[in-house]
């Protein structure tokens, strides 16, 4: 029985399982960053990449169990960041995703060839990886509303080819619940979050996480949630139903007091009011002009490319006469859209 932490131990492990003794390692490692391990998780149209930056979680939400799987939080070495993303770039990968469970924290302190301390925050680790080229894209998930900075949202608002969409999981729009959940921010808070993101970058997309009928959780406090929708005005969301995890620290310390028929009666309202920001947010685009990075051909047609804009939309158009290739740029005009996806033409 192995744990992913205990991969360099494998051969041993083995050796000692061919002797017929039964080999176990499921340690969780405070320093195991798998910075070594390639090849990395590259998407299937060979366009875009995910590379992870740190391992485990330190925050302790009390519905999550990331934290006794995965360990306490450790940061990659930046440099051996750096090194992947110039090699993606390389290969042809046009667009890297700068994977953590918290990206906002991470942290990583080196020593220089003078003995000093040099460290890099996440902003400074997304500005080095910007700079590689600025044909390379970078996106990144997933952001703690309390870690996330102004140095990050102008790092963000500095360099073009950093997508201006941020996934921000709120949870809950209850101060009460949020305390519950040990989310350690309250409902004003998260708005003013949002607030100074539309501040520093005005067109930056905004998705979300959503839990509905968490334990104890009212109709006044789900009223509250659907009222922080309405605030935030979210161009996508995940959201989900409470169901309990056992070994979180909410199961250890709340009962799951909320009857299922209400949970889902709750949810279909948090999908229904996501759905018609997700409708009005897309409708709002129509005859605006953004620059794509495309992925490859429609789902549904060979003759259309899609692709992406920086906001994380997904947008369809006609290939026309252009000799164009998955991983160009290309300016589109929207035209139509639905609640997911904006259709349109190039225009340059």
């Amino acid at each position: 029985v192995v744990g992913p932490d205990a991969y360099r131990s494998l051969p041993g492990l083995v050796t000692e399982a061919e002797t017929g003794q039964k080999s176990v390692n499921v340690l969780l490692s405070r320093e195991e960053t798998y910075a070594d391990i390639s090849p990395v998780r590259l998407d299937s149209n060979g366009v875009t990449a995910f590379v992870s930056i740190m391992r485990g979680c330190n925050n302790m939400c009390t519905f999550c169990v990331v934290p006794f799987t995965r360990g306490r939080e450790r940061s990659r070495d930046a440099v051996s960041i750096v090194n992947e993303c110039r090699d993606l770039f390389e290969r042809g990968v046009r667009e890297v995703t700068l994977l953590g469970q918290n990206v906002d924290s991470y942290y990583h302190t080196s020593n220089n060839a003078d003995g000093s301390l040099e460290e890099v925050t996440f902003a400074k680790l997304m500005e080095l990886v910007a700079q590689i080229s600025p044909l390379l894209r970078v996106r990144f998930s997933t952001s703690h509303p309390k870690d996330i900075t102004d140095d990050v949202l102008h790092t963000m608002a500095k360099y073009h080819n950093i997508c201006e969409y941020i996934h921000l999981p709120v949870q809950s729009g209850n101060t009460r619940i949020l305390q519950m959940m040990n989310r350690t921010y309250t409902r004003e808070w998260y708005l003013n979050k949002v607030k100074r993101i539309r501040e520093i970058m005005p067109d930056c997309g905004l998705s979300t996480d959503v839990i509905s009928g968490f334990c104890t959780e009212t109709e006044e406090e789900h009223k509250e949630t659907l009222d922080l929708m309405e605030q935030c005005r979210f161009d996508m969301a995940y959201m989900f139903s409470y169901s309990e995890r056992p070994g979180t620290l909410a199961a250890r310390r709340y009962t799951d007091d909320v009857p299922e028929d209400v949970k889902k009666r709750r949810l279909t309202e948090i999908i229904n009011l996501q759905n018609s920001h997700s409708r009005e947010s897309y409708k709002n685009d129509i005859g605006k002009t953004f620059e794509v990075l495309i992925e490859g051909d429609s789902k549904k047609s060979e003759q259309d490319w899609c692709g992406r804009n920086s906001q994380n939309k997904m947008m369809v158009f006609p290939k026309g006469d252009y000799q164009l290739k998955k991983g160009d740029y290309v300016m589109v005009k929207v035209n139509d859209a639905t609640s997911a996806t904006l259709l349109g033409e190039i225009v340059s």
